[in-house]
């Protein structure tokens, strides 16, 4: 049996295809072992990837830009989406049914501050017109110390991803009032890359079957029996939580049929970062993806 070294850059039920994939057998259906660590650092998918430790990363295609922008090639090459949907939520402290962004200004929100996040979310702002700049944004740090801190009295909402978000709800601390991927549509926001050497490898081919079996099931089964196949991964989470969080997701398309990232889904991601000023250009598609491994 082969070797699979997966290793992600954040553990949420947002990456619910990946997480099915291992977990849900798929991987050792075709013949893969596989190997899932979470990163301390995005250095270290950089580093497992470039020494052939690791084989597939969760990563998004934004983490090329900065290479770009200073004239290198990252080793990393974006072969599969992940997510066409930015899956952050907006927690508030009441319910909200007759929730507007216009209600965050003046307000006291805990922003994840990581770059693609924050670009994203003053993406979400713009698009619903509101100025970044009228709401108090504060950073707590990751996002384990942004929920403490939330449940700790600390800001008026929390921008968390799923299950935190449902399990804040589930305990009476806050209401979901908003998901940011309504507002800002598709884009490419998070993917699964690896080195152009592997994806010429047999196993590339064998995990892309794997994966989109594995899609499948995450998109199209009841977010009860999803969250039975990743529930070992979530153990702090309430049962219920879990499924809230798969439901949500399936019900925003983050998880589309189609595993190849779009050209029309990049561009929306070089709009997001050339607004926050993270690009000075408009980076080519095939400097960062390339078409899925294997045949379908």
């Amino acid at each position: 049996m082969g070797q699979c070294h997966v290793m992600v850059t954040r553990h949420s039920s947002f990456y619910t295809p990946l997480l099915v994939t291992i977990g849900g057998g798929f991987l050792a259906a075709e013949g893969l072992e596989a190997k899932f660590s979470i990163a301390e650092t995005p250095r270290d998918v950089l580093a497992g990837v470039h020494d052939g430790s690791v084989q597939v990363a969760q990563s998004a295609v934004s983490a090329n830009f900065g290479a770009l922008e200073r004239g290198k090639r990252s080793p990393l090459v974006h072969f599969a989406q992940i997510n066409e949907r930015d899956g952050f939520v907006l927690v508030g402290r009441e319910a909200d049914d007759a929730f507007t962004w216009e209600k965050l200004k003046g307000k006291k929100i805990i922003v994840d501050h990581g770059r693609q996040p924050l670009a994203m979310f003053r993406f979400a702002l713009h698009k619903e017109g509101v100025d970044f700049e009228t709401l108090e944004a504060i950073d707590a740090g990751n996002p384990q110390a942004m929920e403490q801190a939330f449940r700790a009295g600390q800001g008026d909402y929390v921008h968390l991803q799923g299950p935190a978000a449902q399990q804040l709800t589930l305990e009476g601390v806050g209401h979901v009032v908003a998901w940011c991927g309504n507002s800002i549509g598709p884009v490419a926001f998070s993917s699964l890359a690896a080195s152009r050497a592997w994806l010429q490898s047999p196993d590339a081919g064998t995990f892309m079957r794997a994966y989109r079996r594995a899609r499948e099931f995450a998109i199209e089964m009841d977010p009860d029996e999803v969250a039975s196949v990743v529930g070992r991964y979530f153990n702090e989470v309430d049962r219920d939580a879990l499924i809230e969080s798969v439901q949500g997701y399936q019900a925003l398309g983050c998880w589309s049929p189609e595993v190849r990232i779009s050209p029309e889904a990049f561009t929306k991601t070089l709009e997001v970062f050339a607004r926050s000023g993270h690009i000075t250009k408009r980076h080519p598609y095939e400097q960062v993806c390339v078409e899925p491994p294997g045949d379908e």
